[in-house]
């Protein structure tokens, strides 16, 4: 399939501004586009389209009186488990599918205050816990590069959405690379914020409204850096610091393309050392090991022990018994003492650079994720080892986005992570569009 082009968050926010075109315009142009080119794909699976065109008159109408607003009439999507007064949220399960949210969750309200028109949600897999998108609520969504493969999950139909065009604008979440991932997959551009900064109020398990779920992050998807930017700035509970750099020149980036638990196809490795090696000629200072680097074989097995119990605790499972009260306790020092070692390390870092995953977006697989295999380079490998790339930033809470960097030998999108330091979300963004610069 070929992928369209279309302005981005800020450019439709522009256009709008200047008068060039309206709320109600480009609110119907991303229906058009929805109703033309998500039927094979399946990514935007609640529509709410009548409600959209309201919100999009009131935002004409503000624009009329002279108000403005960052993204002053852009049609977007959520994902899903987002709240929006009066959609479900049924994380993709059959028996939530009657849960109807009763407001808007704080990110929702935020993007609406800024003038985003919501057209409606995208699929999830069940309990947002797969690498897919397929539920029983909503069926399977493919990936617009190969609708045989997956957009990835759980944040697959945003990722698709964005992909084809359909929107300039998502919001996600992400607890085990489901920003990433799909992002990854599908070539867009994916923000897991630094944990805590975004609320997660409104981004509960159907039926509940508990504590924040931790490890679990809120956050942008897109089609530009640029858009990420803007948006995480509008989402956060904090004023975030400015990018550490804003040049390549003076960019200190640790580059890693081997872990010892996640298997990597050549492919992806080899994309990744050609970033490095473009930015070392744009100036960059750039380090392949330091001493300071936490041990990620130890430390993936913390963060799946951590991730394990965090999901059994709405679903149990007799595999993963829930912890004693000392045992979380020894769960969240471990924790702690990884973001120490990684606080050190970016002492003398602005950034890592690293894979999101050692494949590219799979054939549609109905196999319990337990129980698949991958082959990378010719090798057979459990499907699970695949989240040593992605908890290197979740476990410690780090701000971490998948930005596009090119494609594999069939046309698969490669995405590069690129993790920061504790609430240094601006600078790995910024990082990701001065390496799109180049």
């Amino acid at each position: 399939m070929k992928l369209a082009s279309e302005p981005t968050a800020i450019e439709t926010a522009a256009m709008v501004a200047r008068g060039e075109t309206s709320a109600i315009a480009e609110t119907e142009a991303a229906i058009a586009r929805i109703e033309e080119r998500d039927g094979p794909i399946n990514a935007v699976v609640v529509r709410d389209f009548e409600r959209a065109r309201e919100a999009a008159k009131a935002v004409d109408e503000r624009f009329a009186r002279g108000e403005s607003g960052p993204l002053l009439g852009v049609p977007m999507t959520v994902k899903e488990s987002n709240d929006v007064a009066g959609l479900p949220s049924t994380w993709g399960m059959e028996e939530h599918r009657d849960n109807i949210a009763a407001r808007d969750s704080p990110s929702v309200a935020r993007l609406k205050a800024a003038g985003a028109v919501i057209l409606g949600k995208t699929n999830v897999p069940p309990l947002l816990a797969d690498w897919q998108s397929y539920s029983p609520v909503y069926g399977r969504t493919g990936n617009p590069h190969d609708l045989a493969r997956s957009p990835g999950g759980s944040s697959g139909g945003a990722a698709a959405a964005l992909a084809s065009g359909m929107v300039a604008l998502e919001l996600g979440s992400d607890i085990g690379g489901s920003i990433r991932i799909p992002a990854h997959f599908c070539g867009v551009y994916g923000l897991k914020p630094s944990y805590g900064i975004v609320p997660l109020e409104g981004h509960y398990f159907p039926g509940t409204d508990g504590a924040d779920i931790p490890l679990s992050a809120v956050g942008p998807m897109a089609r530009s850096a640029e858009d990420i930017a803007l948006a995480i700035d509008l989402l956060s509970d904090i004023a975030l610091p400015r990018p550490r750099c804003r040049s390549l020149n003076d960019a200190r980036l640790l580059v890693i393309t081997d872990h010892p638990v996640a298997p990597t196809q050549s492919a992806i490795a080899e994309a990744v050392t050609d970033v490095a090696e473009a930015c070392a000629r744009a100036g960059a200072t750039i380090e392949r090991q330091s001493g300071r680097l936490p041990d990620l074989a130890l430390r993936h097995g913390e963060y799946m022990r951590m991730l394990l119990t965090v999901l059994a605790a709405r679903t149990p499972n007799p595999d993963q018994p829930p912890p004693n009260l000392p045992a979380w306790f020894e769960i969240l020092d471990a924790q702690a003492r990884c973001r120490r070692e990684w606080r050190a390390l970016f002492a003398d870092f602005d950034a890592v650079l690293t894979p999101v995953a050692g494949i590219t977006a799979f054939a549609h697989d109905t196999k319990e994720m337990r129980d698949r295999v991958l082959t990378i380079n010719g090798e057979n490998s459990p499907f699970a080892s695949q989240f040593g790339w992605i908890g290197m930033a979740t476990y410690p809470g780090l701000p971490a986005i998948s930005a596009p960097i090119g494609a594999d030998k069939e046309g698969l999108p490669i995405g590069l992570q690129i993790i920061g330091d504790m609430h240094q979300d601006q600078s790995v963004v910024e990082l990701a569009r001065l390496i799109a610069r180049i």
